[in-house]
């Protein structure tokens, strides 16, 4: 059906969107980028519906919206809602024991509620911590790289592309134990680098203890209960299987999928009903985050439907270049330190929930192949898709609510080019580490 890479325009243009536009025109772009991804999908879906006819237009749209968007807004939504009716008070010193600290316990609370939901609770605890210090842009960097990223590296609930794999069949604790050990040595060797640095500016701040001491407490402690019902309602998704299967135009959804995504909205629901408006309102709760994600996401997974189909054909389509740069030539066998690093540096570039799927269907796209025989390089693909995510605010959706919470309060975060450099510098030497030892 897609038998030419200018199907592929929309999607690599509603990247570039979102790459160049915050950049040159970010006022225009936080007005209008609703718009601008409609036309970029447009701009797919009319000239498809014009040659394939609308039936068959209708039925990708409904296969990538109940397979792949809602589901994977649906959780984002979910951890969104219940973590942002957190609040944690009291006083907080912003000194380097404490700050590592933050950052190792958003680290392991990444994986089970979500690089999300991990953020989204300790970024504004961290954040008051160091409100009296000069120089504190590096810790809200280093956090985008270990709570944003690399800390949920463990679960589908982690990290976005690692839930899109398990929408496609890979097992709920097949990346606890696949990247376990890779991801304890790049967390604690990040935490050590971190201690060392922030040590070193810490010495130069000037002195500034709090003149009041007000003791720790948390606000909105029942989403803890909700943050676990959502963990239930995946693990359930992928443990009960009753064999019942609807088919919504051509289309089939599994009766498991189906519950999973009402309990998820169901626990969103619950914490805004149970959550008094003043705790949101003191955690300055707002809906634009997840908005721009819905919309933006909503582009993406429309536009990439013909570049997956391209992949999906492997040598016999229009990327057969590509499937040679990550498969030998002479064996047929995977290259997998390829896989890593061109799934990593195109999700830095570009998004790594989409690129996962990318390549994921370029290794095959068979689940139980995947985690059977080709393990490597599923392994492969899922720690690139999540470690380089932290290179660029584009490489995953938290990253770019981190640094607008930052930023609104009055933290001096580095421009796009000046972040990658000081993710580059730190991160690759260790990717490179993490890809000699374990790849």
């Amino acid at each position: 059906m897609f038998t030419s890479l200018a199907w592929a325009i929309p999607f690599a243009g509603l990247l570039a969107s979102l790459a160049i536009w915050p950049l040159v025109a970010a006022s225009f772009w936080h007005r209008h980028y609703g718009k601008i991804t409609a036309v970029w999908t447009l701009a797919f879906m009319v000239p498809f519906a014009a040659l394939f006819g609308a039936g068959e237009a209708l039925h990708q749209v409904v296969h990538a919206l109940l397979l792949e968007y809602l589901p994977f807004v649906i959780v984002l939504f979910a951890l969104y809602t219940i973590a942002g009716g957190i609040v944690v008070r009291g006083t907080l010193v912003g000194t380097p024991a404490l700050n590592t600290g933050l950052l190792a316990v958003g680290s392991a609370l990444a994986s089970v509620m979500g690089t999300t939901g991990a953020a989204m609770l300790l970024i504004r605890p961290l954040l008051r911590a160091n409100e009296s210090r000069r120089q504190k842009g590096h810790v809200v960097v280093f956090f985008i790289i270990l709570v944003g990223n690399v800390g949920g590296a463990l679960t589908p609930l982690g990290d976005p592309p690692l839930f899109i794999g398990f929408l496609n069949g890979v097992d709920f604790f097949w990346t606890t134990r696949a990247l376990a050990l890779p991801t304890l040595l790049l967390a604690g060797a990040l935490l050590a680098i971190f201690h060392v640095l922030d040590s070193w500016l810490w010495r130069r701040e000037p002195a500034a203890p709090p003149t009041h001491y007000e003791p720790l407490a948390i606000d909105g402690a029942q989403n803890f209960a909700l943050i676990a019902g959502v963990v239930g309602a995946v693990l359930l998704s992928g443990l009960w299987d009753p064999g019942i299967v609807f088919d919504v135009l051509g289309t089939p959804l599994a009766l498991q999928n189906v519950v999973r995504d009402g309990a998820l909205a169901a626990l969103a629901v619950a914490s805004l009903a149970l959550t008094p408006r003043e705790v949101r309102a003191s955690n300055a709760f707002s809906w634009a985050p997840i908005v721009e994600v819905a919309k933006l996401f909503a582009g993406i997974f429309f536009t990439i439907i013909p570049l997956l189909a391209i992949l999906q054909a492997g040598r016999d389509g229009a990327l057969a270049g590509l499937v040679g740069v990550v498969t030998d030539n002479a064996t047929g066998e995977p290259r997998h330190a390829m896989y890593f690093w061109m799934t990593g540096l195109l999700s830095a570039l570009l998004d790594n929930a989409p690129t996962y799927l990318v390549f994921f269907n370029l290794a095959g796209g068979d689940a139980a192949t995947l985690m059977g025989s080709a393990r490597t390089t599923l392994a492969a693909i899922s720690a690139g898709a999540v470690y380089f995510g932290a290179l660029t605010y584009l490489g995953n959706a938290p990253n770019f609510m981190i640094k607008a919470i930052a930023e609104d309060r009055g933290v001096a975060m580095p421009g796009f080019f000046v972040y990658m450099g000081w993710a580059s510098l730190t991160l690759l030497p260790l990717l490179a580490l993490t890809n000699w030892l374990f790849l």
